[in-house]
């Protein structure tokens, strides 16, 4: 299989020494796959800044134009988790523009899968906001660009970030051509993703979050791909599967309270392969959202890496969790019922 990458070094210019979201994360990763020899298998896709039409189409003017000024003034907070530092903009939008040049890569031909490797984040970043360490959402205006610029009528989205994407959510809930399906801790930051959100107006049926309580591990998470889902995704039948892909899961990352191991980021990456292949000709594109544990980010993406090349998977060198998982038996048959999944 070929598999594409997207890589910056101006993605390291946006750092703020201390904070958890910091240029380390992609440093680590970036070695690790060097280390390893994976960089070579890959096709790199070059980045380009997206372009103005393309961010609106997500974002509001007026909350781009602050954000530029800001950075252009020598940074800043927006909010007490966000930062940024006179790169931030430019960094943003190569973002973002990186994974639209890594979708229409793999749209075309030209690989079969890939995996923006970009900072910052972006799937907390709301229309006219950004919040939860993220600036503008890459995943959204990617979403968008697929649909407007290469005529895709259904697009999913899977984020398996610890953290609600609140931003995706609120950016697609009133349209049917995006179906956002999300597993996150819940009640967490940011507080959003009840399992009893469906989306509204022609959007109603195409938001399925599936919130957690801790520890929920590997076997948990295979049961809500097993059982949430796949028939979801082969009744929407999408055209491209874009995922946001937040590490932060991982038993041992610092921020959260979830029980993944590595080998359960195995098991997400496989089932997102094969509904890929199974739907839509393998058309399947990861973008890096959270993940602060710097060895378990970098062993995930390394082993992401190799199942997208169809390799086995390299050894968890971390091991599975330590804590007993819950029993979210009902919970699945609640959100199956809601969503009519046989």
């Amino acid at each position: 299989m070929t598999t594409g990458y997207v890589y910056d070094p101006l993605y390291l210019e946006h750092d703020w020494p201390g904070h958890p979201e910091n240029a380390g994360r992609l440093k680590a990763i970036v070695q690790r796959l060097e280390m390893e020899g994976m960089l070579g298998r890959l096709v790199h896709i070059p980045a380009r800044a997206a372009t103005e039409k393309q961010v609106t189409r997500v974002h509001s003017q007026l909350y781009l134009d602050s954000l530029s000024r800001i950075a252009h003034q020598g940074g800043g907070y927006l909010d007490p988790d966000t930062y940024v530092v006179p790169a931030s903009w430019e960094a943003a939008r190569l973002a973002a523009g990186g994974l639209i040049a890594l979708t229409e890569a793999v749209l075309d031909g030209r690989v079969e899968n890939g995996f923006a490797l970009v900072r910052p984040p972006g799937h907390h970043a709301s229309p006219n906001r950004g919040m939860g360490f993220c600036l503008i959402n890459n995943v959204a205006i990617a979403a968008r660009a697929a649909l407007e610029e290469k005529g895709l009528k259904r697009v999913l989205i899977v984020d398996f970030d610890v953290h609600h994407g609140n931003g995706t959510q609120a950016v697609f809930r009133d349209e049917a051509g995006v179906c956002y399906f999300s597993t996150h801790l819940y009640p967490f930051y940011p507080g959003t993703g009840r399992w009893q959100e469906r989306g509204r107006g022609a959007g109603e049926g195409t938001v399925i979050n599936v919130p957690l309580p801790t520890r929920v591990g590997d076997k948990g998470y295979g049961r809500i791909f097993a059982q949430v889902l796949t028939p979801l995704a082969r009744h929407y039948r999408p055209e491209l599967i874009l995922v946001s892909a937040g590490y932060d899961g991982h038993w041992r990352d610092p921020l959260a309270l979830m029980g993944l191991s590595v080998s359960g980021f195995d098991l997400i990456t496989r089932a997102l392969k094969e509904l890929a292949e199974e739907l839509c000709r393998g058309h399947l594109v990861f973008t890096l959202e959270g993940g602060y544990d710097h060895q378990v980010l970098a062993q995930s993406v390394l082993t992401t890496f190799a199942l997208l090349l169809g390799d086995d998977p390299p050894p968890d060198p971390i091991g599975p969790s330590p804590f007993a998982e819950p029993d979210i038996s009902g919970l699945l048959a609640r959100i199956r019922r809601l969503h009519a999944l046989s």
